[in-house]
């Protein structure tokens, strides 16, 4: 038995890095298939994992280790509940542009919460930055304020410029790192700037629509240097919320969560209750009415395809 990391999926099979470096093909042993969980993968690119050889010579996942985190999305198997990207992730990196293609806040702030559900630590990156005009500029200070005043740190970059990239590569450093974001916001450019042999396909953005084209289908891992691990992951068009109650989700607000307990009412949905403090701080300003609307359009999606179900 030998223990190793998950690098890439293919469907049935495995791309696993052993702890001596070598690379296997490994399928996983039919039991895993039949777990009661509500995800579409049981094996993840990140996990750790036990790989033994069989007796037809075949290598086989014999064991997941407990994941430290992961981040999750809404499945488009409809018999499942949601797909697993990625685990034991150090740093996600969401990559996020004001222009071509624009990042709307909504998507911003699905990642992260999901990110905070599941406790994983978020840089927010402003890619593209060489375009933007005033008015662009001006939209991304905007954003800036905001997600800065939510406790989450920033970062202008542009790859093609080498903007920031020496800054990005300091904070990376050590870590397994996830990059995400909209299609077309250079997350396959930014990878290729890290690592260059791999020559990963880059997708042009759509003249008609002004959205990036998917050149990712599955997330994949990838050597940085021997001790940093870089994640790419699909272009994700949204985020669904799958895992926790309706009533936590304020507490994936930081700027929420810290006044949650001066509401008057403990089961404060924070919408128009009397003496929230939410409503109280957001007609002061203190924090973002953009991210107080994210709030609302999430805490108002179909419960029944978005939060956990009793028998989770």
């Amino acid at each position: 038995m030998q223990k190793g990391t998950v690098y890439r999926s293919t469907g049935s099979w495995y791309d696993v890095k052993l702890e001596d470096g070598e690379f296997t093909k490994a399928r996983i042993q039919g039991k895993f298939r039949n777990l009661s969980i509500r995800t579409t993968n049981p094996v993840s690119v990140g996990d750790k994992v036990d790989v033994s050889i069989n007796d037809n010579n075949e290598a086989v996942i014999k064991n997941i280790y407990p994941r430290k985190n992961y981040i999750i999305r809404k499945s488009v198997n409809l018999s499942k509940e949601a797909h697993i990207i990625a685990s034991n992730i150090d740093l996600a990196i969401l990559l996020v542009t004001v222009v071509s293609p624009l990042t709307s806040p909504g998507f911003i702030d699905r990642f992260t919460v999901t990110a905070e559900a599941y406790n994983i630590p978020l840089l927010i990156v402003f890619n593209k930055v060489e375009i933007y005009d005033s008015k662009a500029l001006a939209k991304l200070e905007d954003l800036e304020k905001s997600y800065s005043k939510a406790g989450y740190p920033t970062l202008r970059m542009s790859v093609l410029e080498n903007i920031g990239t020496e800054d990005l590569k300091k904070k990376i450093q050590d870590k397994s790192v996830l990059v995400s974001g909209n299609s077309g916001a250079g997350k396959s450019t930014l990878i290729n700037n890290l690592i260059p042999d791999l020559r990963l396909k880059v997708g042009k953005i759509s003249e008609t629509h002004n959205k990036g084209k998917h050149t990712t289908t599955f997330a994949e891992m990838f050597d940085y240097n021997s001790q940093t691990k870089i994640i790419d992951t699909p272009g994700i068009k949204g985020f669904g919320l799958v895992d926790f109650e309706k009533e936590e989700l304020a507490t994936f607000f930081p700027e929420m969560l810290s006044i949650l307990k001066h509401c008057k009412f403990h089961n404060c949905k924070h919408i128009n209750e009397p003496g929230c403090e939410v409503l109280e701080q957001l007609k002061s300003h203190n924090f973002s009415n953009t991210r107080y609307q994210s709030y609302l359009a999430m805490y108002k999606e179909d419960e029944d395809t978005n939060y956990r179900k009793n028998n989770y």
